[in-house]
């Protein structure tokens, strides 16, 4: 595993001065976010020349792209706002491979309608399992076309909850465009500390074959994102790495949740983890 960052992680003026930073640190991935180049992150149109901008940027310091963000509500109660949001993000998809984009992320989303982070009870009923399935339907067909993969993150406010559900999803599309992005912190997150390693390999044995991207990020006990070094989270990040090795994982391990003046310290932290290879 190499590391990489979420490139909105830094705050510049240029995505030059972004792809610089993230350079600097020595990370050799980068999940990029077209905030970082001055568009909305899933953008009702993608220019060309910023494609091929993209994609020389990365080629000239040697990183290589984990992801690009396709952040959108696919949940939302407003079905104008939904077929909007797939709207946009089949254009994402489509300019994904000029900017050198093979995974594009996804948010199972919520019915919450004014924050896309925030649950709902109404995201556990059989019409927003059904909405989230519509959506899929025209995006992964276009990821198929493309040649992309779109990477579902389990998270605990979205319609996709968890690793269960996450498997469930996976058996109904049935597609090889359809992969999971792998986060400890939102997989244990809410669970019993004492179960949390039982948590993880269980997550791992659902999901680990579809696996496309890891997260390293980690959340204290009041669901507040903290550095992955942090003493307070909850993530044990030996028992994490043995379980990403266990599964087969050899793909990026990406920072995010932290202000940029951790970053350094957080490198140091999973570098060392990843040597000393995890304890099982």
């Amino acid at each position: 595993m190499e590391l990489g960052i979420f490139a909105r992680t830094y705050a510049r003026p240029t995505l030059a001065a972004v792809l610089d930073a993230v350079r600097a640190d020595g990370l050799e991935w980068v999940q990029l976010n077209l905030a970082v180049a001055g568009l909305p992150t899933v953008p009702a149109t993608i220019p060309a020349e910023l494609c091929v901008q993209v994609r020389q940027a990365l080629a000239e310091r040697g990183l290589r792209m984990a992801g690009l963000s396709g952040t959108v509500n696919l949940i939302h109660p407003d079905a104008n706002q939904r077929a909007e949001a797939v709207r946009r993000l089949v254009g994402l998809i489509e300019a994904g491979p000029a900017m050198g984009a093979d995974v594009i992320t996804l948010c199972t989303g919520t019915r919450d309608p004014d924050n896309m982070w925030r649950r709902h009870p109404d995201n556990d009923t059989p019409a927003a399992w059904s909405d989230l399935l519509a959506a899929l339907a025209v995006l992964v067909p276009a990821a198929e076309a493309a040649g992309v993969r779109l990477g579902v993150e389990p998270e605990p406010a979205n319609v996709i909850s968890n690793a269960a559900l996450a498997r469930r999803l996976l058996d109904e599309v049935r597609s090889p465009a359809l992969k999971i992005v792998f986060d400890g912190a939102n997989l244990i997150a809410g669970r019993p500390r004492a179960k949390a390693g039982a948590t993880l390999r269980e997550a791992a044995e659902l999901l680990g074959a579809d696996v496309v991207s890891a997260h390293a990020k980690n959340l204290n006990a009041e669901g507040q994102e903290v550095p992955a070094a942090d003493p307070a989270g909850i993530v044990d990040y030996d028992d994490y790495v043995a379980v990403l090795r266990g599964m087969g994982y050899r793909g990026p391990l990406v920072l995010h949740g932290l202000p940029e003046a951790e970053v350094p310290e957080s490198i140091a932290f999973l570098r060392g983890k990843l040597r000393d290879g995890g304890s099982g």
